[in-house]
């Protein structure tokens, strides 16, 4: 008999792709649930570690044969059509479904808030939980990182409410259909056809749901504008530092990496609701922050328990994670793979570099993305003073012809003496510590291994040290 809280068929699930980000927290969401997990993936990662410790069994590799009894077969977006595991399924009748598909079959019948945009959805949904939390609540969630407060990246809750994010590109819009919505952003191109998806999306909420959007993103409040116009609309709340938003943010002050001291005033519909004080920096979190408490508010929620839950957002791991000090150049880590999460990231470490340089080591993520926008992701890291640009992680993805990092290296604006192209992973750690000196940033960027830089970059910047010291 299948546990009441699994839908059904999801008894035994083979999850193809099962330690990427999404896929990984929706393991541990069904492994909680009561399920038996089994799943594949290229290769061991942490996440793998952590869910074989819960009861999954993973193998390494693709092979037909791992499908084994298994009730249905999920699988990541990445993953090829034509794996040999999905096509195994297939051919012996077994259900197959998108990892999305998965996800809105677990969300059925919670109070589902799901938050969308070009940027921010990790950081904002991940504040939103932590918030939650502190009020009480005891909500289920599937994130893309792991917060800290938490330690992973999902947990099923005892209570109703379901936090999730989603993305446009992987079919969520159209499987999931949540009880609020919040959006970051929308930098689609081209922006009508993103505004028009934001725009179904929306009305799957329905009118007694409701919709969070940011005022300060020019797509996110043409959304909001044209909700308000609509027939039967959801309740539509925009917050930012705009002076016609809802939940207004006032007076934005920035943390440096660290410390606590980001904060802002709070300002609902003409009523303060305090300052919320954060321990990550950038304004860009202290707007993530106001579209959380707007999401929580619409929830019923009260506004000192939110702003508390706020104050006690650690962050999430890869997002301006900071990793120490060697040499005296602070090393810190984020996720960014796309051009204006990448300038986000370098404005807000120049503003906590306080008078020091940026130095960046960029790894790029797919060669498709690198082939379409090799220029944008140039101009980004030009924000940099110095940046050392890898060799492409292609992930599941087949290389391209003529498509390497050195496509970015080419479109930095610096002096070439400050850019260079380092396809050898194993030489970046050394490329980096000679730009930095004290009192400098060093950032490692981009989805991929390049995390696993930033102890071996200490090590290097504290043994020039000694030597120099």
């Amino acid at each position: 008999m299948s546990d009441p809280l699994l839908p059904a068929g999801y008894e035994r699930p083979h999850l193809v792709g099962i330690g990427g980000a999404g896929m990984s927290g929706l393991a541990r969401l069904l492994l909680r649930r009561g399920a038996r997990v089994s799943g594949s993936d290229v290769k061991d990662s942490r996440r793998l570690a952590a869910l074989r410790a819960l009861g999954a069994e993973i193998r390494l590799g693709h092979d037909p044969e791992q499908v084994g009894s298994a009730s249905l077969v999920v699988y990541s977006p990445v993953i090829p059509a034509g794996n040999v595991e999905l096509a195994s399924a297939r051919r012996r009748g077994l259900p197959v479904v998108d990892r999305v598909e998965a996800l809105g079959a677990l969300m059925a019948g919670s109070q589902a808030v799901v938050v969308a945009g070009s940027h921010g959805k990790t950081t904002t949904t991940s504040m939103l939980t932590v918030a939650l939390q502190a009020c009480g609540q005891d909500p289920s969630f599937v994130i893309g990182g792991d917060v800290n407060e938490a330690g992973s990246n999902a947990h099923a809750g005892s209570g109703e409410i379901f936090v999730a994010e989603a993305d446009e590109g992987d079919g969520a819009f159209a499987h999931l259909r949540p009880r609020g919505l919040v959006v970051t952003n929308i930098e689609t191109e081209p922006a009508d056809a993103g505004l028009a998806a934001y725009l179904a999306f929306a009305e799957r909420v329905g009118p007694d749901g409701f919709v969070v959007a940011c005022q300060d993103d020019s797509g996110a409040r043409e959304l909001a504008a044209a909700l308000r116009s609509a027939p039967d609309p959801p309740r539509v709340t925009t917050y930012g530092t705009a002076a016609d938003a809802d939940v207004r943010l006032e007076s934005p002050t920035v943390a440096t990496v660290g410390s606590v001291g980001s904060t802002g005033e709070i300002v609902a519909r003409g009523r303060r609701l305090g300052t919320v004080t954060l321990r990550v920096p950038g304004l860009h979190n202290l707007r993530n922050a106001a579209g959380a408490l707007a999401a929580g508010l619409e929830l019923g929620l009260p506004a000192a328990g939110l702003v508390a839950g706020l104050g006690s957002f650690g962050g999430v791991r890869r997002r301006f994670e900071y990793k120490g000090v060697a040499g005296g150049v602070r090393v810190i880590d984020d996720y960014a793979n796309h051009p204006t999460k990448i300038a986000a990231v370098l404005r807000t470490a120049r503003a906590v570099a306080a008078g020091g340089r940026l130095v960046v080591a960029y790894q790029p993520d797919l060669y498709s993305r690198v082939a379409a926008a090799a220029p944008a992701f140039g101009a980004a890291l030009g924000l940099a003073d110095a940046v050392v640009v890898m060799a492409v992680f292609g992930g599941a993805e087949e290389s391209i012809p003529g498509v390497t990092g050195a496509m970015i290296a080419a479109e930095v604006p610096l002096p070439a003496g400050d850019v260079v192209y380092e396809p050898s992973w194993s030489a970046v750690a050394e490329r980096v510590a000679r730009f930095s000196r004290p009192g400098d940033v060093a950032l490692t960027v981009g989805a991929g291994d390049v995390t696993l830089l930033g102890g071996e970059i200490m090590r290097v910047l504290a043994e020039r040290s000694a030597l120099t010291g």
